[in-house]
């Protein structure tokens, strides 16, 4: 269980813990942040588990844990953690925009940490989530920031900016952060809204030395991870 620059995938990069759920590299965790609260006993939903981190945090913090990914690969990996860790978690093995098996407001809780930077039609994802989340309940999502996608992470002894911050289309190929789509601070309050959801934190967190090491210079002076909860609204 790694992180890789932009997802909770594995297996490489430094290894992930699964004793708190882990929002990105090198910022403060749930332990500190506190976004979901009490999590013991609640539904709630891993979309993009990757390989299981937290998935496997959320089930030893007491939670009826659902873990999504549309990686088997990943799926492999996250069943292969909660085995180890003597834990059960609810593995899906899904489009991260299909959700036909949970029913509607039976979910308390959801994180998603990077996985939805892949996805091209990220409003129809918020659409389910709020068909699934009971009322006024979370939704956390982390997304690499959208000023830190801009840059290049390769470059170790100055800023360069690769991408422009107006590009909709999915970084190249050539990109370590190919396919990933560097959405807007705006843009992602402009989706949650008309899916329903009302935001009510919104964290750019300063890094630290939590969640293992910096995989770039430019972590220590521009923010990494954008950081939204968003509640859903009644209708």
């Amino acid at each position: 269980m790694a992180w890789t620059p932009f997802t909770v995938a594995a297996p490489t990069g430094a290894t992930l813990p699964d004793d708190t759920v882990t929002y990105g590299p090198c910022i403060p965790r749930e332990d500190s942040l506190k976004l979901l609260g009490d999590v013991s006993g609640k539904r709630v939903l891993d979309l993009g588990c990757g390989a299981g981190a937290n998935a496997v945090a959320l089930a030893r913090a007491g939670a009826r844990t659902i873990a999504v990914d549309e990686s088997a690969e990943q799926i492999g990996h996250a069943r292969a953690a909660v085995d180890a860790a003597d834990l059960r978690v609810e593995l899906h093995h899904a489009s991260l925009a299909e959700l036909a098996f949970l029913r509607a407001d039976t979910i308390d809780a959801v994180i998603s940490v990077g996985s939805l930077a892949h996805v091209a039609d990220i409003g129809r994802v918020f659409r389910q989530l709020h068909r699934v989340l009971r009322t006024e309940h979370a939704f956390v999502i982390s997304l690499p920031h959208p000023t830190f996608a801009q840059l290049d992470p390769g470059v170790l002894d100055g800023l360069r900016i690769r991408h422009s911050a107006f590009d909709s289309q999915p970084f190249p190929d050539e990109d370590p952060r190919a396919g990933m789509f560097n959405r807007s601070t705006s843009s992602l309050f402009v989706e949650l809204g008309r899916a329903g959801f009302r935001v009510d934190t919104v964290l750019e967190p300063a890094p630290t030395d939590e969640g293992g090491p910096h995989w770039s210079q430019a972590m220590a002076v521009v923010p990494a991870t954008l950081i939204l909860r968003a509640r859903k609204e009644g209708i």
